[in-house]
Formats: C-alpha cells, sequence, structure tokens
C-alpha cells in the first residue's frame, strides 16, 4: 500500500463479541485501503470499540477514549456504550461520532469524513472487494483459533443484565452463511473454532429454524445441525453461552465421536452460564430456576459423555441474596462439581431493573461470600484435575516459551481456562497451532503439567 493512504488506530474492548465486530471493522477498513496502525502518534483518526455491561467496563471503556483524545485528539466511538451516547459526550465531549454494536456503517461513515481516501485515478478505476468476501479478513485472535459467531442480541430479559437494550432482541445468521465463514476460517488455518452468541440454545428460534443449503446437503439454522455441519470440517469446536434447554441433549453424543483420525466431531466442553442455584434469587434474576431439572440435566450429560467439562459463571451478593440463599448456591457447586467457573461480586448496571429491587448486599458480606464460594470451586477444580494426571490428553499449542509449549486440552478455552504446560515442547519441536498428546505427570488448582505421548500430523 501506499505510504499516502490513511491511518486509522484501533483500541478493541469488551468480550469475544465486540471481538468479531472489531474485526470486521478492522476487515472493512483495509478492503477499503486504510492503513492499521499500532500507535496514536501515527494514526490519522483512533475507532475505540467499547464495553458498557458493566460498571469496571464502562469505565475502562471512558479511561480507553480519554486516553485516545489525549494522545491522538480525533476519536469515534462505537460498540456496546455507545447506546449510552450520553455518558460518553459527558466525559468526552470531543468525541467526533458515537455508535452502537453491530452498527459498521456509522463507523465507516465517521472514518471517511475523518480521514477521507486520497484520489488515485487509476486505483479507483477498480471494483473494491466487499470485505466479508475476504477469505479470512483480519483477526484480532492468533492464526489457529477464531470467534465464530452465529447470532446477535438476546430474548432474555434477566434483571441485572442490558444486553439486550444495547444489542437488541435474537437475531440468528443463517446457517449457511456460519458455516461458509467457518469453512473458510478452517482454510486460513484456524485449528480451533469458538462458537458465541448471547445464547447459543436458542439460535435459529427468531427464524423457525429455517433450513438453507452447505455443501449439498440441507441444514436447519438450528444448533444441533449447527454442530453438525461444522463436524465435517475436522477442527476442533468449542460451544460458549449455552443455556441448558432440554433440547441441548441431542448435541452431547456428537461429543463422544471421533473421526479416523482421532479428532473429536465435537469438543466435549459446555460454557453453561448458569448465575446462581438458588431458586428465589433465579426469580429475581428472571433466570430459568428449576435447578433441580439442571443438576439432573448435568448428571444425564456426564453419563453419556464422561469427558465433559461444564464450565459457567455465577454473581454472588445479588440483592436480597442471604445466607441461605448462598449457601444453596454452594451445595450446588459440591453436588454439580463443575470443572471451571467464574464469578464476580454483583454490582448495580446502569439501566438493569435489579437496581430497583430491596435488601441490597452489604459490599463487605459480597466480598467475603465471593471469597468463600471461590475457596470452594479452588478446591473441586483442583480435585478435577488431579484426576487427569496419569492419563494423554490431547492438547492444542498456543505459544512457545523457553522450553515449555503452552498449551490448552479440550477442556480449556482461550483466556478464560487454565493451560497445559508441556515440559518438553521446544525440545519435541511445537509450534502453536500443533495438536499434541500429552502425558499428564502433574497438576494444580488451575492447570496441568506433562510431557509430550505423540504429535498430531
Amino acid at each position: 500500500m501506499s505510504a499516502a493512504n490513511p491511518k486509522v488506530g484501533f483500541v478493541s474492548l469488551g468480550c469475544p463479541k465486540a471481538l468479531v465486530d472489531s474485526e470486521r471493522i478492522l476487515t472493512q477498513l483495509r478492503v477499503e485501503g486504510y492503513d492499521i496502525v499500532q500507535t496514536y502518534d501515527d494514526a490519522d483518526v483512533v475507532v475505540v470499540n467499547t464495553c458498557g455491561f458493566i460498571d469496571s467496563a464502562v469505565t475502562e471503556s471512558l479511561d480507553a477514549i480519554g486516553e485516545a483524545i489525549s494522545e491522538n485528539g480525533k476519536v469515534i466511538v462505537t460498540g456496546c456504550l455507545g447506546k449510552r451516547s450520553e455518558v460518553i459526550r459527558e466525559a468526552h465531549p470531543g468525541v467526533l461520532s458515537i455508535s452502537g454494536p453491530q452498527d459498521y456503517g456509522s463507523v465507516m461513515r465517521a472514518v471517511h469524513a475523518a480521514a477521507p481516501q486520497k484520489h488515485d485515478p487509476f486505483l479507483d478505476l477498480l471494483p473494491r472487494r466487499a470485505a466479508m468476501d475476504d477469505d479470512v479478513g483480519i483477526k484480532l485472535t492468533p492464526k489457529h483459533y477464531a470467534y465464530l459467531k452465529i447470532s446477535e442480541g438476546c430474548n432474555h430479559r434477566c434483571s441485572f443484565c442490558i444486553i439486550p437494550s444495547m444489542r437488541g432482541d435474537l437475531v440468528s445468521r443463517p446457517v449457511d452463511d456460519v458455516l461458509r465463514e467457518a469453512e473458510k476460517l478452517v482454510r486460513g488455518g484456524v485449528r480451533e473454532l469458538l462458537v458465541i452468541s448471547q445464547d447459543t440454545s436458542a439460535y435459529g428460534v427468531d427464524v423457525r429454524y429455517a433450513e438453507r443449503t452447505w455443501r449439498e446437503r440441507q441444514y436447519a439454522t438450528r444448533m444441533k445441525a449447527l454442530c453438525e455441519g461444522l463436524s465435517e470440517l475436522g477442527v476442533w469446536t468449542r460451544l460458549h453461552y449455552v443455556y441448558p434447554y432440554p433440547h441441548v441433549d441431542d448435541i452431547i453424543p456428537l461429543m463422544t465421536e471421533r473421526h479416523v483420525d482421532g479428532m473429536p466431531k465435537l469438543l466435549p466442553y459446555l460454557d453453561v452460564p448458569l448465575q446462581h442455584a438458588s431458586p428465589r434469587i433465579l426469580k429475581l434474576m428472571k433466570r430459568p430456576g428449576a435447578i433441580d431439572k439442571t443438576r439432573e440435566r448435568i448428571a444425564r450429560w456426564r453419563e453419556i459423555c464422561p469427558e465433559l467439562t461444564i464450565r459457567s459463571t455465577f454473581i454472588v451478593g445479588f440483592p436480597g441474596e442471604t445466607e441461605h440463599d448462598f449457601q444453596q448456591l454452594l451445595d450446588f457447586m459440591d453436588e454439580a462439581q463443575l470443572d471451571r467457573v467464574g464469578a464476580f461480586a454483583y454490582s448495580p448496571v446502569e439501566g438493569a431493573t435489579a437496581n430497583a429491587l430491596p435488601d441490597a448486599v452489604p459490599e463487605e458480606v459480597k466480598q467475603e461470600r465471593l471469597a468463600r464460594f471461590m475457596d470452594k470451586q479452588a478446591e473441586i477444580s483442583t480435585a478435577r484435575l488431579e484426576a487427569k494426571v496419569g492419563t494423554v490428553q490431547m492438547c492444542l499449542v498456543d505459544m512457545v516459551d523457553g522450553d515449555l509449549a503452552i498449551a490448552r486440552s479440550m477442556g480449556d478455552a482461550p483466556e478464560i481456562d487454565g493451560v497445559v504446560q508441556i515440559q518438553d515442547g521446544r525440545e519435541a519441536d511445537l509450534q502453536p497451532g500443533d495438536f499434541v498428546d500429552v502425558e499428564i505427570m502433574g497438576s494444580d488448582e488451575h492447570d496441568l503439567y506433562g510431557e509430550v505421548a505423540e504429535v498430531h500430523a
């Protein structure tokens, strides 16, 4: 590209769903001839993709906008916090433009106004390629894994959440579009697809599970059919944000099946956001409250697929939570024995209906309960990982650090779960993106340690 091309700096904050939005904007910028630069000084304009889910995310986003204004001066804001433009304008009245999530057109129009393309009478005669026609597009993840967003928005109205007001109701992508994107990613070197949405289990309900054609076969726009299609690509497929609806039972058998090379057709891993285990608190959260059925469903999944790893997230200190409610949560943790768990103390989010609930839990009680909860999960995690010592685990290498290769097992999602430290990784000449069988020699609260048993071709 010519050195005269306008240059755009980019700051991406928030969840994997926001990261996919960033990738799409960056791809369109590159398709239109913009250079992406790494420093404020080099940029003609800076785009900040924000998060606004909880107070700490809002603060981080406002700080990032302020830094970009201070260092560059020309700032375009997009993302979830863009739905609360008054918050941004009050803190930073000088931003050039504000738009919400998925509003790629508004971002591009703002970039065109702030950093117009130089006219080239020769190049301007050539048609530009559409961003999504690019083989892979720009990725913000390492080459060997990618997030695959299957829908936008959410039909739930959880009392602690404002995502529907930011991203709207559920809008599912056509299943053939998703499968074609996945196929392009795999052709581009991706070895692991991480399926994301606000509610993966509800995929297709808004389009009445319409059928589409991919590879000369009909697929319903439905979670099971999507998983069956993705299983044909011969890479890891990991499911996130799966509500424990009855039809999730239908995909568990696929997790037990293997291709001829030993690759699982669907990773035995489910990210199930449960949030609490007290029926009373779940009702206040406006979440499904049949925790006994959830407990039974988890047990049935594990009977079908003993390898299954289950991760979840929980909120402690929700308004009205009593010590009895919290003890119900701890009891559930003892019974369910979840493999991976994240938790945070409840904090009010502007616009959430939970703010109006009575009996707020004092901050010191929230933190004390959070500490007890994490101590409980540490015991469970330590025991479950210790049970893997002496086994052989298929792993995907993320990086090589000194003599070690840092990898992840089928039970570890990037950035949120643990890792497998392969002691002889450099000696075995492992590289990022390699699949390798690892003999597990040791474990701790979060991670596994082992040595190479066999490198997959």
